[in-house]
């Protein structure tokens, strides 16, 4: 029994160095790359961020600013990302401004780049040439290629809008497709499995054929 504790104590006492580490919150973090920073990358920052090419982070509260590289957290995110690239492994919340951004769970705000993700839900906003959701999308879609996974409720805007579960509101652009449509799509070619609404366009497929399976310029099921 003795032997036990006293064991236990030891492993306490190597673990609680590492714990006391990881929950560290620095004010300020300045890096040329990543491991060429002040701050350890297993800290956190709630403050700001300054680097050159490559910053790594655990939670980051605040502005991060990189010149010519990649932001990067691997857990959440409250504030504002620019740079390059801005990826987040867990859950962003403010914006996201550079070439690729990227959020590993949920999103929240404002997506602005050429290519932004967000592998959970998204509630607000992203803007760039591709725009892919894998969750529930609760906002505006705004690019050349617009992606939702789960169910969307909002706008989508782009040339071609693909919706692969039910889409509740505006779809508008060249194709537009919705697992199931309760709203409007408005576009060259519009499509969907089931449709509780209205579509315009020189093509308008509703799969659910009520009242009509194909029809040009207008088709609607109510």
């Amino acid at each position: 029994m003795v032997k036990r504790i006293v064991v236990l104590v030891l492993l306490a006492l190597v673990a609680m160095p590492q714990f006391v580490r990881a929950e560290e919150v620095k004010p300020i973090q300045l890096a040329v790359f990543n491991p060429i920073q002040l701050v350890p990358e297993g800290d956190s920052i709630k403050g700001g961020r300054l680097s050159v090419f490559y910053t790594v982070n655990k939670d980051v509260s605040g502005l991060s600013l990189v010149w010519l590289g990649v932001n990067r957290a691997t857990g959440d995110v409250n504030g504002v990302e620019i740079g390059l690239g801005n990826w987040v492994e867990g859950s962003a919340y403010g914006g996201q401004l550079g070439i690729v951004n990227h959020a590993g769970k949920r999103f929240v705000g404002l997506q602005y780049g050429m290519v932004n993700v967000a592998e959970g839900d998204l509630s607000g906003l992203q803007w760039g040439l591709v725009n892919w959701t894998e969750g529930f999308m609760h906002g505006i879609q705004a690019g050349v290629v617009n992606v939702s996974k789960g169910q969307s409720i909002g706008l989508d805007l782009g040339v071609v809008n693909y919706s692969q579960d039910s889409f509740k509101g505006l779809q508008t652009g060249f194709v537009n497709y919705a697992g199931e449509m309760h709203g409007v799509q408005l576009g060259i070619v519009n499509y969907t499995k089931s449709l509780d609404g209205l579509q315009i366009g020189l093509g308008n497929y509703n799969g659910n054929k009520k009242p009509m399976e194909f029809m040009v310029l207008v088709n609607w099921s109510f």
